[in-house]
């Protein structure tokens, strides 16, 4: 599959391709003419490592997991890795989970405040929320 296929299957530009392949992140073959060809696994690889950026791994990290996706064998340090990101994710939902909570807490507050309720009553329901 040549690039272009690739990057419009994947969702990715082709500026992306050519940076993970840089990178190390996905392999192409090469034509006669010099063309990038690749597989038709290359299109799920790259929408991972999507997903692995998104979550905010660097592509160090990420060359440390993919050859378990090549493999199926996981050495230690790659048990670790996924097991760090795995926990650094968790927490990153977890913080965002607080926040939309108070928030959530914030905007009820906002229409009490908007359906007449004191300042004074809306300053005191804000500091408790704020202070969880």
């Amino acid at each position: 599959m040549r690039i272009g296929e690739v990057a419009r299957r994947a969702g990715v530009s082709v500026r992306s391709l050519r940076y993970y392949e840089q990178q190390g992140l996905i392999e192409a073959d090469r034509t006669s003419g010099g063309h990038r060809e690749y597989e038709q696994c290359a299109v799920d690889r790259v929408r991972f490592v999507q997903c692995l950026f998104a979550a905010g791994l660097p592509s160090r990290a990420i060359l440390e997991i993919l050859p378990f996706l090549d493999t199926g064998v996981a050495t230690p340090s790659m048990q670790e890795r996924m097991a760090d990101e795995h926990d650094r994710i968790q927490r990153g939902i977890d913080e965002m989970v607080f926040a939309r909570d108070r928030l959530a807490e914030l905007r009820e507050i906002a229409a009490a405040s908007a359906e007449g309720r004191s300042a004074q009553e809306c300053r005191l329901a804000m500091g408790t929320a704020l202070a969880r």
